[in-house]
């Protein structure tokens, strides 16, 4: 398995609403992407602080590398790009294999 996980920092005057927008464009690419199994997101909520302005995260999870390197080209995941980058100021985006255990 392979989570695709990532933190961004929207622009300033995106609101509430259209960050909903991006994160529900996000989640709707499972079932349409062969491989994606899971998608999640959230706000920055810890009192650790070391967030560095990120205040949005999400965490995708694959079946298989080979799935997660589909998705990367993948058109309907370039048109979500589309619609979500122009949107960002900041993006941090890791990989891990998570082994089956």
């Amino acid at each position: 398995m392979v989570r695709h996980f990532g933190v961004f920092k929207f622009k300033p005057g995106v609101d509430g609403e259209q960050i909903e927008q991006c994160f529900r464009a996000m989640k709707d690419m499972v079932g349409k992407i062969e491989g994606l199994l899971d998608m999640e997101y959230g706000e920055y909520n810890s009192t650790e602080g070391l967030n560095e302005d990120f205040t949005h995260g999400f965490v995708m999870t694959f079946d298989t590398l080979e799935s997660r390197d589909a998705y990367l080209p993948h058109p309907v995941h370039e048109t979500v790009k589309e619609f979500v980058v122009p949107k960002l100021e900041r993006v941090i985006v890791f990989d891990i294999n998570v082994p089956q255990v």
